[in-house]
């Protein structure tokens, strides 16, 4: 199942919810800011990201600035301490599926999260085939 970790005031975070519910993929949004946030789930974010904390942590963010934090520095299970108390420094949106992670709102880039044969399907099939709705690559959801 997809996740879609977002924070309320987040625009882009909007965007991706809706980009999912026009392409009829199910999601399950979560809170940053949320208790039920968990070190699991940054780790799994961590493990996912091609450049580690680069990928999900703003560096721009206050918190970092002002104490000058060094991730390198830190344990793992520091740095999900870390954010788990400071949310507001990871970056928004972060989608995050069985295989891969993806920051932020990306049109071309969020496509990688639509099933294969509906790629397929939207990119290969016309309403003029004649097994257009019956055929493997053109299920019924995307009609």
């Amino acid at each position: 199942m997809i996740r879609i970790y977002t924070s309320p005031s987040c625009s882009s975070c909007r965007k991706v919810k809706k980009w999912f519910d026009e392409n009829g993929i199910p999601y399950i949004a979560k809170s940053i800011f949320s208790p039920d946030f968990t070190k699991e789930e940054i780790k799994e974010m961590i493990s996912k990201s091609e450049n580690g904390t680069d990928d999900i942590i703003s560096t721009r963010s206050k918190i970092v600035m002002e104490n000058n934090i060094d991730f390198d520095e830190m344990t793992i299970s520091e740095l999900c301490d870390f954010i788990l108390k400071n949310p507001s420094i990871l970056k928004r949106p972060i989608i995050v599926d069985d295989r891969r992670l993806q920051v932020g709102y990306n049109e071309e880039e969020i496509r990688t999260f639509i099933p294969r044969a509906r790629r397929y399907a939207a990119e290969n099939c016309t309403n003029d085939c004649p097994m257009y709705g019956t055929c493997e690559h053109t299920p019924e959801e995307i009609h």
